[in-house]
C-alpha cells in the first residue's frame, strides 16, 4: 500500500510537469525492440524527466518477465546493467552514454524490477568515461546527450546474463503531454506492483 501512496505521489507531480526546461521521454521496454531482436518476453516502460535548467535527468524504469534462466540451461540469468545509449536513430545501436557499467543502485540478478534516480548532468560521475572523451569534454557530453534526448536519438538498455548485449530496450521519445506519459507509467506501476503482491 505504502508503494502504491508512493507512485501516486510521483505521478501527480510528473502531470504537473510542464514548465520550459523540461522535456518529457518515454519508451516501452521489449525484446522486439533490440538490434538485434530478442525473443525476450520481457516488458516494461521508461520515463525519462530532462530538465536543462536544473541539468539534471531522471531516470524512472518498471520492467518484468525477463527471462529467469540462460536459454537452454538450468542457470539463472538477471539483469547486468542497465543505461542510456547515445546516439543514433531507431532501431540502431549505439554505445554507452550514461554511468557505466550501471545506473547506480539498478536492481541486478533479477527479471523483475523497479528504479527511479536523479542523475546530475553537470558531473563526470553521470556518464560512461568514453563518451566524454568521445565529446571532447564534459560540457559537450552534456549537450550532446540532451540533443540525443530531444531528438529521440537515444533507448534505454537493460542487459542480462542471457543476453549481455541488451535482453530489452525502450527508444526514448519525447511526449508532447506529460499527463500522458504521467498516466501510462502509473498504470504499468500499478499493473508491476500487483503481480508482485498476489505471486
Amino acid at each position: 500500500m505504502k508503494n502504491c501512496i508512493v507512485l501516486a505521489a510521483a505521478v501527480l507531480l510528473l502531470a504537473g510537469v510542464g514548465e520550459a526546461g523540461i522535456v518529457t521521454l518515454s519508451g516501452s521496454i521489449s525484446g522486439p525492440n533490440e538490434n538485434p531482436a530478442t525473443p525476450s518476453l520481457g516488458t516494461g516502460f521508461a520515463l525519462v524527466t530532462l530538465d536543462t535548467t536544473a541539468q539534471t535527468l531522471e531516470v524512472n524504469v518498471f520492467f518484468s518477465n525477463l527471462l529467469a534462466t540462460i536459454p537452454g540451461t538450468s542457470t539463472p540469468s538477471g539483469t547486468t546493467a542497465s543505461h542510456i545509449h547515445c546516439c543514433v536513430s531507431s532501431p540502431g545501436n549505439a554505445g554507452v552514454a550514461t554511468t557505466t557499467p550501471s545506473f547506480m543502485g539498478f536492481p541486478l540478478g533479477v527479471d523483475s524490477g523497479s528504479f527511479d534516480r536523479v542523475l546530475d548532468l553537470t558531473m563526470s560521475s553521470s556518464y560512461n568515461p568514453a563518451f566524454i572523451t568521445a565529446q571532447g569534454s564534459l560540457a559537450a557530453a552534456e549537450a550532446a546527450l540532451e540533443n540525443g534526448l530531444t531528438n529521440s536519438q537515444t533507448y534505454l538498455n537493460i542487459h542480462t546474463n542471457a543476453f549481455p548485449g541488451g535482453e530489452v530496450r525502450a527508444f526514448l521519445t519525447p511526449t508532447p503531454e506529460p499527463t500522458t506519459a504521467a498516466l501510462a507509467l502509473s498504470g504499468v506501476g500499478l499493473l508491476w506492483l500487483t503481480r508482485r503482491r498476489f505471486r
